[in-house]
């Protein structure tokens, strides 16, 4: 009869626990607009120099969110495969009413890129890691504190295009999964998912934006608490090659 009971009881706490966790989960739901640059000059067979910025709006474009800015060295490994390393630093605004503060948060980042083709589809592969410094922030307002974690990355991009004719736009979907890691995150190992679909326009041999709209599904720290973002996202892409002899003087095929 004990051991009855106890099967009892364990199923339905089994049953009731998740359903306890559901109640308990609170979705806030925003708006957003981000653009950014996103620049990589060749200036070797081997090396290039990257510099992003980027710039997001929230309640669309009502207030501050984040700017951010990364520096990174680019080493091509081969034509379809680049590694890179560089600093980069974020400034978050909190708000509390009328106040805005902004707290810090400085980085390394590491990735390394891959590109693919199926046909006339192209396959991009991003893995990153980041080492994060980031600022505590206490009923809004950012403190003398620091809070450091790693994040892990993984992005794929599809590039469909739908003509050879360049002023047509190619139709892009890109899906990324952030992972966390570091002493204050335990309830929150998954960090966010950003899942974009829209367009991709080349404006030049070395500009092109991507255009359309973008869902970012995030938890919080507290493990039960997410924000459900719905971003216009709308960023440029210039890759200058700034080497004094070109691809053909030297001889070196190259992907498209």
């Amino acid at each position: 009869m004990k051991s009855f009971r106890f099967w009892l009881l364990s199923g339905l706490l089994f049953i009731t626990l998740p359903a306890a966790a559901q109640r308990l989960r609170e979705v806030q739901e925003q708006t957003h607009v981000w653009w950014s640059i996103n620049s990589q000059a060749r200036v070797s067979s081997k090396w290039s120099v990257a510099a992003d910025v980027h710039i997001r709006r929230t309640d669309f474009l009502a207030s501050n969110s984040f700017f951010f800015v990364r520096a990174a060295a680019v080493y091509h490994v081969t034509p379809n495969l680049a590694v890179s390393a560089g600093p980069g630093k974020l400034w978050l605004a909190n708000r509390s009413g009328a106040t805005e503060l902004f707290s810090n948060e400085n980085r390394l980042v590491e990735q390394a890129v891959l590109t693919q083709r199926l046909g006339r589809v192209q396959l991009l592969h991003r893995l990153r890691l980041e080492q994060r410094w980031q600022q505590k922030v206490v009923n809004f307002i950012p403190v003398d504190e620091i809070r450091y974690t790693n994040r892990y990355r993984y992005m794929l991009g599809v590039t469909i295009p739908l003509s050879t004719n360049r002023n047509v736009p190619a139709l892009n979907f890109v899906d990324e999964v952030l992972l966390q890691s570091g002493r204050d995150i335990v309830y929150n190992t998954f960090d966010q998912n950003r899942l974009f679909a829209g367009i991709r326009q080349q404006v030049t041999p070395s500009l092109a934006f991507d255009f359309g709209y973008m869902l970012v599904y995030q938890q919080r720290l507290s493990g039960f608490q997410y924000s459900r973002n719905h971003t216009l996202r709308w960023f440029f892409f210039w890759q200058p090659d700034w080497r004094k002899k070109k691809p053909a003087d030297l001889g070196v095929q190259l992907s498209e």
